[in-house]
């Protein structure tokens, strides 16, 4: 991951992602665009349609990426199970660029139409997340969204001491 690019790269690969939260599947695909980004494990971003019905609920939070823009949060909500809030984000400007309708956010970049209608998720919360039925383990730190797999070598951005990387 030393090796990733600044600016960060998206780009599709043909991975099954199997998203679980209190015992239900809440997304399951093979049709997934992973980010990667000097010093941080792949970002993982799945289509809207792959969430289960009426699983991925609108969140307050904002944040903005230098590359990608202004992004906006979703909770994840299961019955009978308490709300997973902030747990993923997306795009709205990546959506609008793709459609050719809407405003664009200020400060997003046109670079991303890969991520157009398409949900990262930060795995840590989830019951388990896996890749190829391998379990993931997050990206240290909770700031960031990377999914760690085997095949990926740290250190990594997030844990304590990395800020200023």
């Amino acid at each position: 991951m030393w090796d990733y690019p600044r600016p960060p790269r998206a780009e599709a690969v043909h991975r099954r992602a199997v998203v679980t939260h209190a015992g239900t599947v809440v997304a399951d695909t093979d049709d997934v665009v992973r980010v990667l980004e000097t010093s941080h494990p792949p970002t993982y971003y799945l289509p809207r349609t792959a969430f289960a019905d009426g699983v991925l609920r609108p969140a307050q939070r904002r944040t903005v990426c230098e590359w990608k823009g202004a992004a906006r949060y979703v909770d994840v909500v299961v019955p009978g199970a308490p709300p997973l809030t902030d747990v993923g984000w997306w795009y709205p400007a990546a959506d609008a660029r793709r459609s050719g309708t809407g405003p664009w956010e200020a400060g997003a970049s046109a670079t991303f139409p890969e991520l157009a209608d398409r949900v990262a998720l930060y795995p840590a919360p989830f019951d388990e997340i896996t890749l190829d039925g391998e379990r993931i383990e997050p990206q240290p730190g909770g700031f960031y969204g990377g999914w760690i797999t085997r095949d990926v070598v740290g250190p990594f951005k997030g844990g304590p001491g990395t800020r200023g990387w």
